[in-house]
């Protein structure tokens, strides 16, 4: 994989130039691209050009944009054929952002169609025969197999971390709407968001910062001070394979010989179980957002898609203002929650499931989204056939920065342990 700060560090010493690093991401693209599928389309003399005479904190570095995030400069597809070559007049304000810190998009990477669950054929790049998650699919996919140091994603169930897990590689939800989701294509606006992934904890949260000019950079300072980290004590947990439960204590032990306090947590009942409230949310509301396509193009979603804002038409509007309200009481009890900082939990069941027709299951993923909670999956762990596995530090809203540490922190525990 490309580090974000190592390439930027080459490219500020003059060890290496923005056009190499192009150079780089374009023969990993030559090597793995037929077989990973993880582009719909690429540009990567443009890239060349732009990354010439671009500057900023992240001036040389190629990146990949999912493909519902719009683009001057490349179709906009959403992972429907109804979207087929659309182009939109200007860039998502995600991507906008990323060019002012000196970003160079090389392409759009594959996301299933309009970020829900109908896979578009990428592979994972540690097995091809196995699902890289979704629905942001190309983006983890593409930074796993070195394409691109850094790719857009977004996040309305578990379509950051589950993928990231999958693949092996960096991801981070953010706080809801830290990253701008103006030109995004919404789903679910109460709870889509935008995020990226990258090689390492260290990396993400360089380009976020960089991006966002906050102050979330984990990798200039001393090491941060061991966190209280406090292990899920899940419902969900007969849900997890045997495997994931192990990768779970392992990271904790790691975290705990490397001078972390783990603790076990238990939710309270108003925060525990909320994956009836998020899916009555995130359904009513992807009837409306994509009133339009059913209304006109029918026959072109597919069953899964047209069944889902079928069932989310039939949520009454009281039926909708109820869950709005039990995910607001279960936001105010979650951040009155005492006993940890920092919470570590499965990224996904397990690895990722074999063959191409599903993306896995998100159900670690719906509470922390309906939360709006920072997430972070930190790579570093496998089951024995060499599959990743993902954990996630989760922190409270606003507490990116702490998030990212503890993400860091965990990632280096976990190679120290290895």
């Amino acid at each position: 994989m490309l580090s974000v700060i190592e390439l930027m560090r080459a490219i500020d010493s003059g060890a290496l130039s923005p056009a190499a690093v192009i150079d780089r991401c374009a023969a990993a693209i030559a090597a793995r691209e037929a077989t990973i599928g993880a582009f719909t389309c690429l540009d990567i003399g443009a890239a060349r050009a732009a990354a010439a005479i671009v500057k900023g904190p992240l001036a040389g570095i190629p990146v990949g944009v999912k493909d519902i995030f719009d683009t001057a400069d490349f179709p906009t597809e959403f992972g429907s054929p109804i979207y087929a070559g659309y182009r939109s007049r200007g860039d998502a304000s995600l991507v906008a952002l990323m060019r002012r810190a000196g970003c160079t998009v090389l392409g759009k990477t594959v996301t299933t169609e309009f970020a829900y669950f109908t896979p578009r054929g990428t592979r994972n790049p540690h097995n091809p025969g196995h699902t890289p998650g979704g629905s942001s699919s190309g983006s983890a996919a593409a930074v796993a197999a070195g394409m691109v140091p850094l790719a857009t994603g977004s996040q309305t169930g578990g379509s950051i971390i589950r993928p990231a897990a999958y693949c092996g590689v960096a991801g981070f939800k953010p706080s809801f709407r830290l990253l701008p989701t103006v030109g995004m294509k919404p789903f679910s606006w109460s709870l889509d968001t935008a995020g990226l992934f990258a090689a390492s904890v260290a990396d993400v949260a360089y380009a976020t910062a960089a991006i966002t000019a906050r102050d979330l950079r984990v990798d200039r300072q001393a090491p941060p001070g061991a966190p209280a980290i406090a292990v899920l004590d899940m419902q969900h947990w007969t849900e997890a394979s045997d495997a994931m439960k192990e990768a779970v204590s392992r990271a904790a032990r790691a975290a705990e010989a490397a001078g972390a306090t783990v603790t076990t947590l238990r939710l309270p009942d108003a925060v525990a179980d909320l994956a009836e409230t998020q899916q009555a949310i995130q359904n009513h509301e992807a009837a409306q957002a994509l009133a339009y396509e059913y209304n006109t193009h029918r026959d072109q979603l597919s069953d899964t898609l047209r069944m889902l804002i079928e069932k989310g038409m039939a949520i009454t509007p009281d039926g909708y203002d109820s869950a709005r309200r039990t995910a607001q009481h279960a936001r105010r009890a979650f951040a009155a929650l005492e006993g940890a900082d920092i919470i570590l939990a499965p990224s996904a069941t397990g690895i990722a499931p074999e063959g191409l027709s599903s993306t896995g299951s998100p159900v670690f993923n719906w509470l922390w989204t309906l939360l709006g909670t920072p997430c972070v999956n930190v790579p570093g762990l496998a089951d024995s056939s060499g599959m990743p596995l993902g954990v996630q530090v989760i922190a409270r809203f606003g507490q990116d920065h702490a998030a990212l540490q503890a993400g860091h922190f965990l990632e280096h525990a976990i190679r120290r342990s290895a």
